[in-house]
C-alpha cells in the first residue's frame, strides 16, 4: 500500500471515528416522559410508530403508556403490565359504530418521579375505552384517565393528574434535573411517534463519511 494510500485510509478511519463519537447517544443522561406503546391481537408492546392523537387503534387494540426516564426509544421502558385486551375489556360488548380499546398506564416507580412529586398510590392503572370507530389513541387514554396534560409541541406531558409539572425534561445520571431540564424530549416521544432504529440524519451521515473515505482511497491508489 503506498504512502498515499495509507494515508487516505487514516484519514476515513479518524471521520468514522468521529462520526462515530458525535452520533452515538449521550450515556449520561436521559428524559423523564410518557412513552407510548401498542398491541395488536395480543402481541407483545411495540414502541408506537405515531402519537397517540394521530394513531387509529382498532376494536381489540391495546394502548400502553409508561412513565419512566429513558435515554432513547430503544432505551424506553415498557409499561409493566401486560396488553391482555381479552381480560380488561372484558364483559364489554362491541356495539354498532364503535369500537373497544384496552389502555394500560403504568405510573412508574419513585425513581422515575420529578422531584417533588410521588407515583399515584396504585401503580397499574387500566380501562376499557368504548369510543367511536375513528377515535384516535388519545381519545381512548382521555376516556379512562382524565384529565390529560398537553404541551406546545403537542407532547403528551401528564395523565390523570401525573405529573402536575414538567413535560420531557433531560435528567442527569444521577436523576435529577440540572442545567438541561428545559431541553425537551427527543422527537420520539412527541406526536411524530417513535422508532427503535438511528436517526436517518445519522445515517445519511455515516453513510457521507463512508462515501468520502472511499473516494479518497480510490484517488489515492489511482495517484500511487
Amino acid at each position: 500500500m503506498s504512502g498515499r494510500t495509507r494515508a487516505a485510509v487514516a484519514t476515513a478511519g479518524a471521520l468514522l471515528t468521529l462520526t462515530g463519537v458525535a452520533a452515538a447517544p449521550a450515556q449520561a443522561a436521559g428524559y423523564r416522559y410518557w412513552s407510548f406503546w401498542e398491541s395488536d391481537g395480543g402481541r407483545p408492546w411495540a414502541y408506537a410508530t405515531q402519537g397517540p392523537a394521530t394513531a387509529r387503534p382498532a376494536d381489540g387494540d391495546a394502548l400502553g403508556f409508561r412513565f419512566a426516564i429513558s435515554n432513547d426509544t430503544a432505551d424506553s421502558t415498557r409499561p409493566s403490565a401486560a396488553p391482555d385486551f381479552a381480560g380488561i375489556c372484558e364483559g364489554v360488548e362491541k356495539t354498532d359504530g364503535t369500537k373497544r380499546i384496552a389502555v394500560v398506564i403504568d405510573f412508574g416507580g419513585p425513581a422515575d418521579a420529578p422531584p417533588g412529586e410521588t407515583p399515584p398510590e396504585k401503580p397499574i392503572k387500566a380501562g376499557c375505552a368504548e369510543v367511536r370507530e375513528d377515535a384516535t389513541g388519545a381519545e381512548a387514554l382521555a376516556a379512562v384517565a382524565k384529565p390529560l396534560r398537553y404541551d406546545g409541541a403537542a407532547m403528551l406531558c401528564g395523565i390523570a393528574g401525573y405529573p402536575a409539572r414538567g413535560c420531557g425534561e433531560q435528567v442527569e445520571a444521577g436523576g435529577d434535573a440540572g442545567e438541561a431540564g428545559k431541553t425537551p424530549a427527543p422527537a420520539a416521544a412527541r406526536e411524530s411517534g417513535g422508532s427503535d432504529g438511528p436517526s436517518v440524519g445519522v445515517l445519511a451521515g455515516g453513510a457521507a463519511v463512508l462515501a468520502l473515505g472511499g473516494a479518497a482511497v480510490w484517488k489515492a491508489r489511482r495517484r500511487g
